[in-house]
């Protein structure tokens, strides 16, 4: 029963895609009841090679992650590909989108392959932008979501969580999530750079769109204190500010506005300047030599060029912040290297960890036999003793314990070695079969156990597919 995935994301499906599949509250709580519940068979007639005939398919255990960006199902299955055909079919049928053309969106991974994707989804690294943040709480949130209706099972919970904290090492140790790679942060930390102390400054907002809405809360994030909000239709204006516990200002305001500030941020959408020397040189001599800094983050620009010439005034536009962001970007992706050590060091551990679970009814069922033939023969030991005294009982019980714990430490220590080392099931084996050991078989672990993946009961082979095809034509 392999960890499997079938997902889609900003790579592979367009935002309208994205947004059919979304997921949230209550229909996210009832797909993972209907994931849950999925059984059934690979169709004989659909499969391409005879000896998958018949092969049965549960998905017991499920998380999904389902961001605005992406959307991705990772379960616990009885058979790989009968598992990917199921959910893809649900995902189609829950939102009425075509199986082929679902398909065309659809990235299947398996074992080792999954586990190392979600790795690094937490981490940033396969993110719109790289080292963003939110993507780890989002991951966080999918667990907590599948643990309250009992969806994710023990697996999926190490996986999950073992994902997380890859995430939150990613951030603490590295400069993945550092220097902002936000227009609107940026201008902020530009302001800072040149004003210093925002709290204590006079901000002007210059429309009322996205760009300036978001210019606004990131001054509020910054500590700037005192905002106002200008725009040409006042009812924008007014509900940016409000956004912002700000003020609003109807348009014909501006030149007082200009001449009240401290820091001004255009984003209109003006298909031309329309703040220009002749409007800002009027005010120089009402500030008292107050300097004046204009971002222009709008494009087409709102501030005329020139304008930066006056004396006491800086104005830097979007060009001046793509620069401070392609740097910025450039020390994220420098951080890569280290991320993705993290990323392995957390899939080591998983793949470690699943190896561990495989070995296990092993070595409890050899400890099991070896402590009752040696409880049966200290038993007839004591029969065999004329009353032994309390003390010389536990003497023996003692004498009986050790030699058990002693005998088994060192082939338990090298099945435990080997299980990491992707040989579980070679000495697991030849332990069952030489102390006669009454268990499940044990499956068959590959070699590479780095990128092995793993269930309930056996790790299987890494797999992944970008799938192109029908879902009853896949194949790894």
């Amino acid at each position: 029963m392999p960890i499997v995935l079938v997902g889609l994301n900003h790579r592979t499906a367009p935002v309208g895609m994205r947004e059919r599949l979304s997921l949230t509250g209550d229909t996210l709580r009832q797909m993972l009841e209907d994931v849950c519940r999925l059984e059934g068979s690979v169709d004989p007639n659909a499969a391409d090679d005879p000896c998958e005939t018949g092969i049965q398919y549960t998905v017991p255990r499920t998380v999904i992650l389902s961001t605005c960006n992406r959307l991705e199902v990772y379960a616990i299955t009885a058979d790989t590909l009968g598992g990917w055909d199921a959910i893809t079919e649900l995902l189609s049928r829950r939102h009425g989108i075509p199986l082929d053309v679902l398909s065309a969106h659809l990235y299947c991974k398996e074992g080792g392959a999954a586990i190392e994707h979600l790795m690094r989804v937490a981490a940033g690294l396969d993110s719109m932008i790289l080292g963003e943040t939110q993507i780890l709480g989002q991951v966080a949130h999918a667990l907590r979501e599948a643990q309250a209706i009992d969806a994710a099972g023990a697996i999926l919970t190490h996986l999950f969580t073992e994902a997380v904290r890859v995430g939150k090492r990613a951030r603490n140790e590295t400069a993945v999530s550092r220097h902002t790679t936000s227009i609107s942060h940026a201008a902020a930390l530009l302001a800072k750079a040149n004003i210093g102390d925002l709290s204590r400054s006079e901000v002007l907002i210059v429309g009322a769109g996205t760009m300036a809405g978001l210019a606004a809360r990131a001054m509020k994030v910054h500590g700037a204190r005192n905002v106002t909000c200008i725009n040409r239709t006042y009812a924008r204006a007014e509900s940016l500010a409000h956004q912002v516990q700000g003020r609003a200002l109807m348009w014909d305001c501006l030149p007082d506005a200009l001449a009240s500030a401290d820091l001004v941020i255009t984003a209109t959408g003006a298909a031309n300047t329309f703040i220009g020397v002749d409007d800002v040189a009027p005010i120089l001599a009402k500030r008292k030599d107050r300097s004046l800094m204009f971002i222009d983050i709008a494009v087409p620009r709102n501030v005329e060029t020139a304008v930066g010439e006056l004396p006491n005034v800086l104005r830097f536009d979007v060009d001046d912040l793509h620069a401070v962001l392609d740097a910025n970007l450039a020390q994220r992706q420098a951080a890569v290297p280290e991320v993705e050590a993290l990323v392995n060091d957390g899939l080591d551990n998983v793949t470690t960890w699943l190896h561990g679970r495989q070995i296990a009814p092993v070595i409890a069922s050899f400890r099991r036999k070896a402590e009752a033939l040696a409880t049966v023969e200290m038993e007839r030991a004591l029969r065999r003793l004329d009353e032994p005294d309390h003390h010389t009982e536990q003497v023996i019980v003692n004498l009986t314990h050790r030699i058990v714990n002693k005998l088994l430490h060192e082939p338990t220590a090298l099945l435990k070695a080997q299980a990491a080392n992707g040989d579980g099931h070679t000495y697991g084996q030849a332990i069952q079969e030489l102390f006669g050991l009454d268990i499940p078989e044990v499956a068959t672990v590959p070699r590479d156990s780095r990128l092995a993946g793993a269930s309930e009961s056996a790790i299987s082979p890494s797999t992944t597919i970008q799938v192109r095809r029908s879902p009853q034509s896949w194949r790894t």
